[in-house]
């Protein structure tokens, strides 16, 4: 098992500096989330070769993996023009994660919930070219449900997965999602089995609570979905509950901190989460 970083909060930092801020945090691993000097959100890398290279070299000297890369693209969308850009994003990135030795990128469903079937179409439609990429360059690919994405139920998610019938393929199960997701974290855990690989954790409110007025969100009825990626005990996510359910399904795959909520107080946090995490590890018997 492994235990990653987010370094999202520490985007600002220059690139070949992050892995020894990694390091001195306490992590081994990091997830390399979108940043704008290598994979922005949405548009294409921006990272050449040569940075692909410096980059991998800081790695090796502070000790640190790339657990995963995690690009954002609108590889669903209902807009044509946009998927196909998408892809060619896509195909650019699955390249650099070759380059950098790594062999799992994780992203969302992405698409609209008011078009899910025409965003499902797209997406069948990206992964026909994509998965052969994805086969050629030795990488995995890891999906989760987000909300507002086409697909947000965790227990669809899987289904969907499983309907793409590729051993490159599996799910993520991410913990500040939980009350978008089903509010069922052992249900869903149980029934993703093998295909769970990878844990995103963070606290977050349980956005249905109190008649569903504990976010007040003006005009009424708007779609809006609310969460947040808080550090552990300050939401209610019940993550005694989460990790007695990943040590019953033997879950030996990567868990990664993924706080969002305070930049003020990165480091903090960050250190914080890898004590938080390994404990709730250890209270169920399971090891990195």
């Amino acid at each position: 098992m492994k235990l990653s970083l987010d370094p999202y909060m520490f985007r600002a930092v220059p690139l070949l500096e992050l892995p020894g801020l990694v390091a001195d945090l306490g992590y081994e691993w990091l997830e390399l989330s979108p940043r704008s000097d290598f994979l922005p959100f949405f548009v294409h890398p921006r990272v050449d070769d040569a940075g692909v290279a410096a980059f991998r070299k800081a790695l090796a000297a502070a000790g640190v993996g790339v657990s995963s890369v995690l690009p954002l693209y609108k590889w669903s969308g209902p807009d044509e023009d946009e998927r196909q850009a998408a892809v060619r994003y896509w195909k650019r990135a699955i390249r650099i994660t070759a380059l950098l030795g790594v062999d799992v990128m994780n992203t969302e469903f992405n698409g609209r919930p008011e078009q899910a079937a025409r965003s499902e179409a797209q997406f069948w439609r990206s992964l026909e070219e994509l998965l052969p990429v994805f086969e050629s360059e030795g990488v995995r690919l890891v999906l989760e449900p987000h909300p507002d994405d086409f697909e947000e139920d965790g227990k669809a998610a899987v289904d969907l997965i499983r309907g793409i019938n590729s051993p490159l393929v599996s799910f993520l199960y991410c913990a500040p999602h939980t009350f978008h997701l089903g509010n069922d974290a052992p249900g869903i855990i149980e029934y993703a089995g093998d295909l769970l690989t990878n844990v995103h954790v963070a606290d977050s409110f349980d956005h249905t609570g109190s008649s569903g007025l504990r976010y007040i969100v003006n005009p009424p009825g708007s779609t809006v979905r609310v969460h947040q990626h808080l550090d552990i005990g300050q939401g209610e996510v019940d993550f005694d509950e989460l990790f007695a359910s990943l040590a019953a399904a033997g879950f030996d795959g990567t868990v990664t901190a993924c706080v969002f909520a305070w930049e003020e107080r990165a480091r903090e946090s960050s250190t914080f989460m890898r004590a938080k995490i390994t404990d709730l590890l250890t209270k169920q018997g399971m090891q990195l």
